[in-house]
């Protein structure tokens, strides 16, 4: 949980933000840490679970590999979730017209 300094909850909208751009994970004091997903090279478990960023940076959290995975996953389907564009069925049936073959070149007018 977020604290704003004085020990209350920040507001959960703020939590929310910066969850929802990262993955939150817990360090070993119970602090909260939120990380970039695309920044994390790889993740070990044992028996700690010790991330290990592209920076060189290590972290080791409470949370088990599967669940630092599961969480970077579920980010990264969040994001692509927000790309999907609108498909034009149209466009499928698009004719591919042939080039014409040396020769038989139509002539300009």
């Amino acid at each position: 949980m977020f604290s704003n300094g004085a020990g209350a909850p920040a507001a959960h909208a703020v939590a929310g933000e910066r969850a929802g751009s990262m993955i939150q994970l817990t360090r070993l004091n119970n602090k909260p840490l939120i990380v970039n997903s695309d920044l994390v090279k790889f993740v070990e478990q044992s028996p700690d679970t010790l991330v290990t960023l592209i920076t060189g940076e290590k972290i080791v959290v409470l949370e088990h590999a599967e669940e630092v995975l599961a969480r970077v996953i579920e980010f990264r389907r969040s994001v692509l979730r927000g790309l999907s564009l609108p498909w034009d069925p149209s466009s499928a049936h698009a004719r591919l017209t042939k080039p014409p073959e040396p020769g038989n070149e139509e002539p300009e007018r």
